[in-house]
Formats: structure tokens, C-alpha cells, sequence
């Protein structure tokens, strides 16, 4: 309930500034977190065609996705995003977000993970061999391997299905990626039957993707369905559906959303990573020194996991500077109360890992790139909702420890073996699409660093 003492939320830029935010919401949207934060945690954004409450304390961020998340559906964003994603579990809400949640998790339970390491390493080493491929020569762009690496993994480890020969994946979702983006920008305002040249790239990209998704069902139900994979699972959960078409519609809805976020967050993260340890041949050296000494010349098991311990807090602070879900939006079902601050129905809210995650209160120098900090004796103080790259709450990422894995094996992999250096030519620079991506990948030379491995 809203207390009756409850604040207003401040208002942010006004007059020229707010001018500022109009352009920033369409071209700039990490210049306009950066903007809100610096009129403190509690601020209200008030184009004239939208309002927007953004929070940035942790404990508004617990409040918000944890102690009441009963009271905050997706928003703006995602809400759009539906037009272009469907009811997948990323955008669904209520009882069919709860029954697919239900559905998919044993696929993600630890024990299940665990078994699926040799798969992770197995495709770790197929990807060391590719980079290899290219020493001394011409840049190859990292994100793009990665992206391959990724969704080579969830194939095998998620829908027991090897996805190599889909090659127009990435590419679709990435057009996927853009539509909802569009869509968030304009507010689901421009209909999608008109012939815009992005809306038409976005009908062929989901037409292809729905054509994979309908081949990958037929594959699974031609070998028969057994298993306890994911695909297995949804095409048991969809065969419950009484309208067989409401079946096939939301089969397609959420393997797509699977693909996508099972992917992109984990590919963006590896990203980042390689290009900040290139950024800083300190901490680089360190990961290779351990990767050297956990692993010798041997492949990592699941046990290694543990012992890599660096190399995972190399990647929480990756996480940190550049979380893979960068905002988390919200809207508010009922008047609320967060942080002393009243918010009515209806209110769009925004939590913003991104500047959550740079918050000076909570993370001292926090543009510095420091693993240490992740450093299990130096992270006691700090409050658990101040670094959220997963999300919190029961809408927590269900595929969170897949992803860690996967992108410490990757890490450990890759570094004991090659160095990738930056193009200098190429400037970094964030896009903030559904995921944390880097505008126009990642070219990175290749070189060798370290013994050839020696493995049966």
C-alpha cells in the first residue's frame, strides 16, 4: 500500500535538458540512464508523450524485482518488444509466464549443468581452433565467434540439437533485436505492415526464424521425444494446448525467445571480456598464469570451475561494467511505494544495471576495471541488489550458472593458447540493444601465447 507521507518522485531535465532526453531516448539510451543518474537515485523523466521513474538505490532495485515484483510487469521495451518477440518467457506475463517458467527450468537444474561441461569445453576447443586458424593474419571479429560458440552451446545442451548448419541465426536476431528496439522507441506506434525497409528485413528474419524453430520440432518428433532437453519439454507442454494452432504459435514464441536470450547475453559478455583484457595486459596475464596452472595442457572438467577463480571474477566485473541485460523495465500495476517515493499505476519504472553497477555509493572508482573487487574477502559489505547482471526475483535469468560456465571455460580456454589484440582502427563503442551488444563486433588479431595443446 502507498503510505500517505510518501515523496513525489523529483523531477529530472527540464527546458533545453529535457529536449536533450528526447534525442538521448532514440540515440543515446546509456546517455540517458548516465543523465538520470546524475540527478540522483529517485528521478522522474517526463517527455511530453511518456513519463519514466527511474530508481537506481539497491533497495529500490530490491523492492521493484524481488519484494513486489508481484506489482510490476514487463515495461517499456519489452512490453513493444512483444510485437516482435512474441509470449515468450522473456516478455509473457501472470499464469503463462509461470507455466512456462515451470517448463523450462529442470533444463537448467545444477545437476543437469554439470553434466553438460564436456559439451561446453568440447565447443570451447572447436572455437580455439578456429581463432587459430587466423593467427597473423587478418583481424576476425570476436563477437561473431562467440555468437557461433554460444548458440553452438545451447544447440547441444538445451534442445539436444546441433545448429551449425542454420547459419543465418545470428543475422536474424540480430534484425529481431533491432525491430524491438524500433519498437520501444516509437512506443508500438508505427504499424507493422507498413513497408519500411527495416520492417521488411524484420518479416524475412522472422519468417526464417519460425521456418528453423518448425524444422527443429520436426527433427525432435521424427526421432521421437525423449529426453529431458528443453525442446523435449516444450513440445510435451505444447501438445497440452487445446487449440493445436495456439500450440504451434506459442511453441515458436518461446523457442525463439529461448534461442535468443540463451545466446546473446552470454556472447555479449565474452565480448566485452576479451576486449576489456586486452585493454589491461596486467590482468591478462594473471588469467593466463591461472588458466596455466588450474589447467596445465589438459581440458577443463566441471571441477575446474571452482579452481578458476580469478578468471570468474574477471568475469563478474565484465558483468558489472557492461551487464548483458543493461535496464530492466517495468510497470507498476498499482500505486506503490519505493524507497519513501509514491509511483502510480501505470508508471513505467526503470532499474538500470548498468548505472546501478556504477554506482559511486557502493563501488569505489567504479569505471576502473577491477576483478579484485569480486574478490570474496573484499565484497562483504556491499548490498546484494547493487549488482544485479542477471536480473533478481523470480524473474532471476534461469539460465545464470549455463552462462557462467560457459563463458569461464571460454575465457580459461582461449587465453592459455592466443593473445587477441584490439584493431586500432576499430573504436569500441556500447550498443544497448535486448542485450549489452558492441556496435559493429569486434576485430581482434590473433597470435599464439602459450604451449600447442597436446590432447588425445
Amino acid at each position: 500500500m502507498t503510505a500517505t507521507r510518501a515523496r513525489q518522485v523529483p523531477v529530472g531535465p527540464t527546458g533545453p535538458a529535457m529536449l536533450r532526453t528526447l534525442w538521448q531516448l532514440g540515440r543515446d539510451r546509456l546517455g540517458l540512464m548516465r543523465t538520470a543518474a546524475s540527478y540522483g537515485d529517485a528521478v522522474r523523466l517526463g517527455p511530453s508523450f511518456k513519463t519514466l521513474y527511474f530508481f537506481n538505490h539497491p533497495d529500490h532495485a530490491k523492492h521493484v524485482l524481488a519484494d513486489n515484483s508481484q506489482n510490476f510487469h514487463k515495461g517499456v521495451g519489452l512490453a513493444q518488444a512483444r510485437r516482435a518477440l512474441g509470449d515468450g518467457l522473456l516478455t509473457s506475463e501472470g499464469e503463462l509466464w509461470r507455466k512456462q517458467r515451470r517448463v523450462i527450468q529442470p533444463a537448467f537444474q545444477a545437476k543437469r549443468i554439470a553434466a553438460q561441461a564436456g559439451v561446453v569445453v568440447e565447443e570451447a576447443g572447436r572455437l580455439v581452433d578456429r581463432l587459430r586458424e587466423h593467427r597473423d593474419g587478418a583481424p576476425v571479429d570476436i563477437v561473431r565467434e562467440m555468437t557461433g560458440l554460444t548458440l553452438g552451446v545451447l544447440g547441444r545442451t538445451l534442445l539436444d540439437s546441433d545448429l551449425g548448419g542454420h547459419h543465418s541465426l545470428g543475422h536474424n536476431f540480430e534484425v529481431m533485436q533491432d525491430q524491438a528496439m524500433f519498437e520501444m522507441v516509437t512506443m508500438g506506434s508505427v504499424p507493422t505492415w507498413l513497408p519500411l525497409p527495416h520492417q521488411l528485413r524484420f518479416r524475412r528474419a522472422r519468417r526464417e526464424l519460425q521456418r528453423i524453430v518448425d524444422a527443429l520440432v520436426a527433427e525432435r518428433r521424427a526421432r521421437g521425444e525423449v529426453g529431458d532437453d528443453a525442446l523435449t519439454r516444450l513440445i510435451v507442454s505444447t501438445r497440452e494446448e487445446t487449440d493445436p494452432q495456439v500450440g504451434r504459435l506459442r511453441m515458436r514464441d518461446e523457442l525463439v525467445t529461448l534461442l535468443l536470450a540463451g545466446h546473446e547475453t552470454t556472447a555479449s559478455t565474452l565480448g566485452w571480456t576479451f576486449h576489456l583484457l586486452d585493454q589491461h595486459p596486467q590482468i591478462r596475464e594473471r588469467v593466463h598464469a591461472e588458466a596455466v596452472e588450474v589447467l596445465g595442457d589438459r581440458l577443463p572438467v566441471y571441477e575446474d570451475l571452482a579452481r578458476l577463480r580469478f578468471i570468474a571474477q574477471v568475469v563478474n566485473e565484465a558483468m558489472r561494467l557492461y551487464p548483458p541485460v543493461w535496464m530492466l523495465s517495468r510497470i507498476a500495476q498499482a500505486p506503490d511505494e519505493i524507497g519513501g517515493y509514491h509511483v502510480p499505476a501505470g508508471a513505467d519504472v526503470l532499474i538500470c544495471p548498468y548505472t546501478l553497477h556504477r554506482h559511486p555509493d557502493f563501488w569505489d572508482d567504479p569505471e576502473r576495471f577491477d576483478p579484485d573487487r569480486f574478490d570474496p574477502s573484499r565484497s562483504g559489505g556491499r548490498p546484494r541488489y547493487a549488482y544485479v547482471p542477471f536480473g533478481a526475483g523470480p524473474r532471476f535469468c534461469v539460465g545464470n550458472n549455463l552462462g557462467l560456465m560457459e563463458a569461464t571455460f571460454v575465457i580459461a580456454m582461449v587465453i592459455r593458447e592466443l593473445r587477441l589484440t584490439a584493431d586500432p582502427a576499430h573504436r569500441v563503442t556500447p550498443e544497448p540493444m535486448l542485450s549489452l551488444r558492441i556496435r559493429g563486433g569486434l576485430p581482434m588479431r590473433v597470435t599464439e601465447d602459450g604451449p600447442s595443446r597436446r590432447h588425445a
